[in-house]
């Protein structure tokens, strides 16, 4: 029997124009290979907490000071918590509070000749870590629409933040299935 393959999508909650990214990863995979595969589709770098709630249950990296109730992600296997429909949602990094919703578009069959995870589509770089949320994303885009004016010193360092490369409107299906492949 082939093993299952589930299309997921995920898109960043909060923020306009969307930011999405559309993925098949095995059902066999437990939550913490999932965690790595959202970080990597989306552009993340892992420097966060993070945590998956699924039917109200909170699931994460264990918390050694017990000051967070969470299950262990590396107990869960995405096939025993999920099906296709299922909506479930992702929140990286508790200060600036990114929240992504998930759901489970498909249920396939694994191509043989496939190797997973795989990035099908997405829309939009991901924001820059640290900018400050949804607010901060909001003002960073608004900052980087007007043109550059040294007189305004907020305006000069959220430029400086996100760097001169990036390009909110940028995404590079490519180079995310590699990540993909390469990482997850």
């Amino acid at each position: 029997m082939p093993r299952q393959i589930f299309q997921l999508k995920m898109s960043l909650a909060g923020v306009r124009p969307p930011v999405w990214r559309r993925v098949l990863v095995p059902a066999g995979y437990t939550l913490d290979r999932l965690h790595r595969v959202v970080q990597h589709a989306m552009g993340w770098r892992d420097c966060h907490l993070h945590s998956f709630e699924i039917d109200a249950v909170q699931y994460g990296e264990p918390d050694p000071d017990g000051e967070l109730a969470l299950h262990d992600e590396l107990d869960v296997r995405l096939d025993a918590v999920l099906g296709k429909g299922s909506r479930f949602s992702y929140t990286y990094d508790f200060g600036d509070w990114w929240e992504h919703d998930l759901v489970v578009e498909d249920a396939l069959s694994a191509d043989p000749d496939e190797r997973y995870p795989v990035c099908l589509d997405g829309e939009r770089a991901c924001p820059p870590e640290g900018i400050g949320g949804p607010l901060g994303y909001r003002a960073l885009l608004a900052a980087l629409a007007e043109p550059a004016d040294l007189a305004d010193p907020q305006q000069a360092l959220l430029r400086d933040w996100a760097g001169s490369t990036f390009d909110p409107a940028h995404f590079d299906v490519g180079r995310t299935g590699t990540l993909l492949r390469r990482f997850c």
